[in-house]
């Protein structure tokens, strides 16, 4: 019998993944909250706080404690965790093993967020091990560490796009860049507003996302939305074509397309070599998109594959590491101070 559980944790903007090794499972909620603005107390978590956005009172504020890919509001991501884990398990008394997938891309203050969650009143009895979110992204994809010579991993979130190249047994180069699905919805509401003189909301914006999102520009559609009427202020009707969606989304792919033709520039000769050759990986939430990876391939002249994976991809690669005695180098033990 295990003294401790172990668990791979996700952290997205957008859900929280999380892998438990002893029912085998992966669960996936809403990275979401919701407080109560005058007594600070937490209503909901989870799935639960996601059916409140956008719906709730003005005295309840809804909102994921992550921004960007990154901790932006530690109580509450540390509320959100321990909620979360206590859901799919009683925890045991020598606490757990957790293994957090973190990206490369941090500044000290950044990594500092993480430090504090682990050395936190609810976490401090757990086992902390780190693992770098590129390397666990390449296990999930098939791709060894120790072995490629040069693998670029384009992870498209729900807040930032995570880019990065690996080769001779590391992460050479890693950046985050703000661009995800919540700026593809926010592109689309900008986008009515100009064309319509419609307001909507990022909730219908994202339905219409999925609905009718498409990176090729030949597709036709239409579906009917209600909104409000910037001139009038009142309730209205508008049909919208799939070509008004196309036009919004092209403006965050293309500022993703030039961020990655930019990090082939700066790369090696012969690491890019390696790179064409095997193609360019392609995971993360946001890649459900329609034909995003003809897009990219187009774009930038690599071959591009998707992997079928999205949003689970990290926490694959840390259900990986967890069952794997080989792979348990790439995890790292995080220090822990004695509070």
């Amino acid at each position: 019998m295990e003294l401790r559980k172990k668990y791979g944790i996700d952290t997205g903007t957008s859900t929280v993944k999380i892998y438990s090794h002893s029912k085998d499972k992966i669960y996936v909620e809403k990275n979401m909250i919701a407080v109560r603005e005058d007594d600070r107390k937490v209503v909901a978590v989870g799935d639960e706080a996601y059916e409140m956005f956008e719906k709730a009172p003005s005295n309840i504020h809804v909102d994921s404690p992550m921004a960007f890919g990154m901790i932006a509001d530690i109580p509450r991501m540390e509320f959100v965790l321990y909620t979360l884990l206590n859901k799919i398990e009683k925890r045991y008394f020598f606490g757990n093993m957790i293994y957090f997938a973190i990206p490369m891309d941090l500044s000290l203050l950044e990594k500092r967020a993480y430090d504090t969650i682990v050395n936190s009143r609810r976490m401090n009895k757990n086992k902390i091990m780190i693992v770098e979110k590129p390397i666990a992204d390449a296990i999930a994809l098939g791709i060894s560490p120790e072995t490629t010579k040069g693998s670029m991993i384009v992870n498209i979130g729900a807040q930032s796009t995570e880019i990065s190249i690996l080769a001779d047994s590391r992460v050479i180069i890693s950046k985050i860049i703000p661009i995800g699905g919540k700026q593809m919805n926010l592109a689309i509401c900008e986008e009515i507003r100009h064309v319509c003189q419609l307001q909507i909301g990022t909730r219908t914006a994202r339905r219409l996302k999925v609905v009718m999102g498409n990176m090729s520009a030949s597709t036709e559609e239409a579906r009917k939305v209600y909104g409000i009427d910037s001139l009038s202020g009142l309730p209205r009707e508008e049909v919208i074509s799939s070509k008004i969606i196309y036009a919004a989304l092209l403006k965050c792919m293309t500022q993703i397309g030039n961020e990655v033709k930019l990090f082939l520039e700066r790369t090696p000769p012969q690491i890019s070599y390696e790179i064409l050759k095997e193609g360019i990986h392609l995971t993360g939430g946001s890649t459900r998109l329609p034909n995003i990876h003809v897009f990219l391939a187009e774009y930038t002249g690599y071959g591009v594959s998707l992997s079928e994976l999205y949003e689970q991809s990290t926490v694959t690669g840390l259900k990986k590491i967890i069952n794997d005695k080989q792979l348990q180098k790439w995890a790292v033990p995080m220090k822990q101070r004695k509070l």
